[in-house]
């Protein structure tokens, strides 16, 4: 128990990602909404919310939302089974969450110092995306502390031979 890496530690991390990632993308989604409506016209108001980073920041907020819950379900699947072949699945989606949310979070650094045509929805998706690229790199983190340490996970076969082609054909 070098690092003390369980079950018990990834499950909350992975709630919070849940979460975070969720309403990140209720909101992105209807900001773009909102957005789609004034530019053809059909809202009364006719104007966008944000300012020039919001075309490009809202489309990838999304995908990083879509990813990251997609990284959920990959590590809830992680966390059910608990074995190192799950666990291969479940950081290789975090990973490439992560790597998506921390260009939305570089986005949202751009969006937050243009300034400009910031509505409160847009702040919070802002926020949203910055502590969920934070508890993203931590639930990575656990995930391979726990590859490390290969605390409760199950023993690989003794078999050396266990799934290669040669032991296969025999």
């Amino acid at each position: 128990m070098a690092f003390g890496i369980s079950k018990a530690m990834v499950i909350p991390l992975l709630v919070l990602n849940f979460c975070l990632y969720f309403i990140a993308a209720a909101l992105a989604g209807s900001i773009l909404n909102r957005n789609l409506d004034a530019n053809i016209g059909a809202d009364g108001n006719n104007v966008p919310i944000g300012n020039v980073v919001t075309p490009v920041f809202i489309p990838v907020t999304l995908i990083a939302c879509m990813v990251g819950l997609a990284s959920c379900l990959a590590g809830l699947h992680h966390i059910r089974t608990w074995r190192m072949e799950s666990l291969a699945a479940a950081a290789a989606t975090a990973l490439i969450a992560w790597l998506l949310t921390l260009l939305a979070m570089g986005l949202a650094a751009k969006e937050i110092h243009t300034r400009y045509g910031r509505s409160k929805r847009m702040k919070t998706v802002e926020a949203f995306m910055i502590i969920t690229a934070l508890t993203e790199l931590l639930y990575l983190l656990s995930l391979y502390a726990g590859k490390v340490t290969r605390e409760g996970y199950a023993t690989t076969p003794a078999n050396p031979k266990y799934g290669t082609p040669a032991a296969t054909a025999v």
